[in-house]
């Protein structure tokens, strides 16, 4: 006989309050996807956040599961984008990573489609290796969109070519949290203005239990969410969580960030361009363009840093520059306790891939899908840091890629980058594509095998040899199918409106 499931109800104990330190993108992020607790008629949540203390956002350039987080949220598209100043991204510019010279774009979206039952890639290497393949970016419609400054909606028919259209967003960081704040505070989430002082934990259990400000008020709670930046103010302050360095692998340890007029036309897409001791950002938006020159001190002097992104900048400069300072890396353990961190107090990768907001949605929806009560069970934390682990390894690996395979040697930093030593893990693929080209994407992994496929022949790494299915393939047959996909996508692009008209017509800027 089968005993009787206890009651979910007689041993759950949920959260009553939720404390939320810190306010920017990752903490009005964090509140508006909890909102959804206060309407229990159980649990409060609240955040606390002083405006004297800047946040790091300058604008910020996604990808394309930001739009899942939006819609996860309820947030309309074309009153967000008017609301954050958003333009559309399709992709990422490279420009001399590589070798001096070189430029590729890593697009959004499946390159080409399976012909015949042999992967899209292998089919195209065989082409290539016979002097019909042309240039693999003519197979992804956001590449071919992004190049013509074309843009416009996917289609919702899967028959389609437009239906393959992936994209992303370019927009103003700070107009973003506040935009989140006002949807936040109208689901019933509570802001509280102060600087933190003291934080108080329970003796016995080493959880916290309340933060004090310097003021003297005390604010208590079951779950503390650290959104406090760079400092981790409770997962590493209070939870002493530990700190992953990853400089060895990337070197990057500064960033000079600062706003410019638009001039010329709005992009729909991020560029990124090697300079002597780093890269250099270019990020769109309706109303300024972003820009900024991530970059290793080791190898450059602030007056240089300083004279490089001057250099490269294509408008007249809104502000100073402002001066950022990180180690690469992330938390050894992103829960402890009763503490999760978010944003910078989790980990920080620099923005070469526009990652930073993801990792964001990344831990929100793993903590949902563990979401703890009061009892705090250890293995929901084991659990969650099994998972977040991975995600920033594998996006790091992703990031060292972009270093390693380059053919430059023209000064101090791109000579180490290209000979320091990598993680096994990417070494290994490395490895796997050169011999085969072969590359496959691992477990819940962020970055699809056509992403890796873009940057590593966009960066000069070829294979020695080829999936042998794809020598199956009649020649006649295999040179009529990649014209026939060529031809549909360039058709497709070439009816699509201009960027900047279809941002005018869809979600014109309003302040």
């Amino acid at each position: 006989m089968t005993p009787n499931p206890p009651s979910a109800a007689a041993v759950r104990r949920p959260l009553r309050r939720i404390l939320i330190v810190g306010g920017g993108t990752a903490g009005w992020m964090a509140a508006v996807a909890l909102a959804r607790l206060a309407a229990n008629g159980v649990t409060e949540v609240s955040l606390i956040e002083s405006d004297e203390i800047g946040t790091v956002g300058v604008g910020e350039a996604t990808i394309p599961p930001i739009l899942a987080f939006n819609a996860l949220v309820g947030i309309e598209e074309s009153e967000f984008m008017r609301r954050t100043q958003a333009s559309f991204k399709l992709g990422i510019e490279f420009v001399d990573w590589g070798a001096l010279g070189d430029r590729y774009v890593h697009p959004f979206g499946a390159i080409g489609m399976d012909i015949e039952g042999v992967p899209f890639a292998q089919a195209w290497l065989r082409a290539n290796a016979e002097g019909f393949g042309g240039d693999l970016a003519d197979f992804n419609l956001s590449n071919f969109a992004a190049v013509a400054n074309r843009m416009c909606l996917p289609s919702p028919d899967p028959r389609t070519v437009l239906s393959s259209l992936k994209y992303a967003y370019h927009f103003d960081a700070g107009l973003y949290a506040r935009f989140l704040r006002e949807i936040a505070a109208s689901r019933g989430v509570t802001r509280h203005e102060g600087r933190i002082a003291d934080v108080v934990r329970d003796a016995d259990t080493g959880h916290v239990t309340a933060v004090a400000t310097d003021d003297g008020r005390r604010f208590e709670a079951d779950l503390f969410i650290d959104c406090s930046g760079f400092r981790g103010l409770l997962i590493e302050g209070a939870m002493q969580a530990g700190y992953e360095d990853w400089s060895q692998w990337l070197p990057c340890d500064r960033a000079l960030a600062v706003p410019t007029r638009n001039g010329g036309p709005l992009t729909p897409y991020t560029r990124s361009t090697a300079r002597d001791a780093g890269w250099q950002w270019r990020i769109p938006l309706q109303h300024r363009t972003g820009n900024g020159y991530v970059h290793a001190s080791a190898f450059t002097t602030d007056e240089a840093a300083l004279e490089t992104l001057r250099d490269g900048l294509e408008g007249e400069a809104l502000a100073e520059p402002r001066v950022l300072r990180f180690t690469a890396g992330r938390r050894r353990r992103q829960w402890v306790g009763n503490v999760v961190a978010l944003g910078l107090s989790s980990g920080f990768l620099e923005p070469l891939e526009s990652t930073s907001i993801h990792l964001v949605q990344a831990g929100i929806s793993r903590l949902l899908a563990l979401f703890p009560d009061r009892d705090f069970e250890p293995l929901l934390a084991a659990e969650y840091n099994r998972m977040m682990q991975q995600q920033f390894e594998q996006v790091r690996d992703f990031i060292i890629l972009h270093y390693k395979a380059t053919r430059r040697d023209d000064t101090a930093f791109w000579r180490y980058v290209a000979d320091m030593p990598v993680p096994d893990s990417l070494q290994g693929r490395i490895d796997l594509f050169r011999a085969t080209g072969r590359v496959f994407r691992r477990d819940d992994e962020l970055f699809s095998a056509d992403s890796w496929l873009a940057v590593l022949l966009g960066q000069g790494i070829w294979p020695r040899s080829r999936d042998p299915m794809a020598d199956t393939l009649p020649a006649e047959t295999l040179r009529n199918r990649l014209a026939g996909i060529r031809h549909v996508i360039a058709r497709t692009a070439g009816a699509m409106p201009d960027h900047e008209a279809f941002l005018r017509q869809y979600c014109p800027a309003s302040l």
